[in-house]
């Protein structure tokens, strides 16, 4: 018998039949109990596997799925073939997660299309937050909102190396002004995790503030997105509940613009 040297995940479970386990161990359970929200990632992957293997139960291959990819995008983006890699992951345990993370990322999609509201920073991070939280590198992106702060589309503007991310006035209000918006967003996330803005960042918005008043095109706020901590329980930051743009706002002289604001 071919000895396992991989060391098992700390609080995993025992390699045995979930079935063996109390209710409040067995993810199906769990989730009725107290939501999806609540699982973690290898539970929720487990729902998706239903059955283990001789000595790993469905909990034990999902650990050892998001242990051999690194993270949830990684999988998302593996083929059939590339998620049979994992013992007890067969040809049709392999298409039923495609097919989930395939219809999860559909279902992002049409959210967008639907012009969803987006008047507060928590409904921009919501949604945004998938998307970003994959990209290895800093990438900007603007949200195009209409005069009741309705989506309108999310152009991404620049991709920069792992610390650095360069963009210029013109190529952001371009495609606002081609689509007629009345006010934007500026996003951007930080592959580090942490949210909080840097110098570049903080200057960087203090430009764009000032070429959206030229152009009468009112720039809200600039959302910066990373990962949640047991420590920091917020995955994103906002430059305007920061204070940022008040201080930019009233050296203009301008009236502060409240991001919940919709105009009618």
């Amino acid at each position: 018998m071919k000895a396992n040297y991989e060391s098992p995940s700390p609080g995993a479970l025992p390699s045995s039949r979930l079935r063996d386990h109390p209710p409040s161990e067995r993810p199906r359970e769990r989730l009725i109990e107290i939501g999806a929200e609540a699982l973690s990632p290898s539970e929720l992957i487990a729902i998706l596997l239903r059955t283990g293997t001789r000595g790993n139960n469905a909990v034990d291959l999902a650990r050892q799925l998001l242990q051999k990819f690194g993270s949830l995008g990684a999988i998302a983006h593996a083929s059939p073939d590339d998620l049979q890699c994992i013992r007890g992951i067969g040809r049709d345990k392999a298409v039923t997660l495609v097919a989930a993370f395939t219809l999860a990322r559909k279902l992002a999609e049409e959210l967008q299309h639907e012009s969803p509201k987006l008047d507060n920073p928590e409904a921009i991070a919501r949604l945004l937050r998938d998307q970003n939280r994959s990209n290895t590198v800093e990438t900007f992106q603007i949200v195009l909102l209409n005069t009741r702060r309705r989506l309108i589309r999310i152009e991404q503007i620049s991709q920069g190396s792992l610390d650095t991310l360069l963009v210029h006035p013109r190529e952001v209000f371009r495609p606002a002004i081609a689509a007629s918006a009345a006010a934007v967003v500026l996003v951007h996330n930080h592959p580090s995790g942490d949210p909080a803005p840097s110098e570049a960042d903080i200057r960087v918005t203090r430009e764009l503030i000032r070429a959206g008043r030229v152009l009468k095109i009112d720039v809200l706020d600039h959302l910066i997105i990373g990962r949640a901590t047991a420590d920091r329980p917020r995955d994103y930051s906002s430059l305007r509940e920061l204070g940022y743009f008040t201080e930019t706002e009233s050296s203009s002289g301008a009236a502060a613009h409240k991001f919940t604001e919709v105009h009618r």
